[in-house]
């Protein structure tokens, strides 16, 4: 080897180092950035799972709650419009979901919506920091997220038309004193008139059920820009 060719060979040599080095830096930066991404991605996905947690904790509710007065259908009304159930313990539901996810709700934040629909609003911030100590200046900051669950009714009620007499029937006639039976209490009849998704439900007065709480009701995540 000449002279030239090695002094050509330690030239490269630093240029190669700096190229390796440059391509390095380039793959740390990649990385850095892409846990950034991931932990933002990360909140939304605790803020959805959240959302639906506490809509479907509200569906659960709901149905129970019309089971309580299944044999009422005069109280069925604020349970079929999706608005009858306990906030907070469904909130409840919401900050377990973010936690699963590494996150917490922001000031507890799960609200009932507002405007007619009925579900919740949350927003979620990451347990971890946005750059994971990785970016410079990142070391306290956390990814927040925010999601929209509504519930809508599947259901509707028309209760049967109750006939009119067409004639006055006649009185019955007089019994004697000490003939008089005990009267028997007419068997109750079954409830119609509830369908869900276009399928018609008959309840038993004697083992009365509900449809699923999903056959009640709908669950699904909603934007602003409905």
């Amino acid at each position: 080897m000449t002279v030239s060719s090695r002094r050509d060979s330690g030239q490269a040599f630093p240029v190669y180092i700096a190229a390796i080095a440059g391509l390095l830096f380039l793959a740390f930066v990649y990385f850095a950035f892409g846990q950034a991404a991931t932990t933002r991605n990360g909140a939304q996905t605790a803020a959805d799972a959240a959302a639906l947690a506490a809509a479907q904790d509200a569906r659960e509710q709901l149905r129970e709650g019309w089971l309580e007065v299944i044999l009422d259908p005069t109280q069925w009304d604020r349970f079929l419009k999706g608005g009858e159930y306990t906030a907070s313990s469904a909130c409840q539901q919401a900050a377990a979901f973010a936690a699963r996810n590494e996150a917490t709700l922001v000031g507890g934040a799960c609200d009932r919506l507002a405007g007619g629909d009925e579900g919740f609003s949350v927003t979620v911030r990451t347990t971890g920091t946005v750059g994971r100590s990785l970016i410079p200046g990142t070391e306290s900051q956390h990814a927040t997220a925010s999601a929209k669950a509504v519930i809508e009714p599947k259901c509707d009620f028309l209760p049967p038309e109750t006939p009119e007499p067409s004639e006055t029937p006649e009185s019955p006639a007089p019994e004697e004193p000490g003939e008089e039976e005990p009267g028997e209490e007419p068997e109750p009849e079954p409830i119609i008139g509830l369908t869900c998704d276009e399928e018609a439900w008959t309840i038993d007065p004697d083992d009365p059920e509900l449809p699923s709480a999903a056959d009640l009701f709908t669950v699904r995540l909603t934007g602003d820009d409905e």
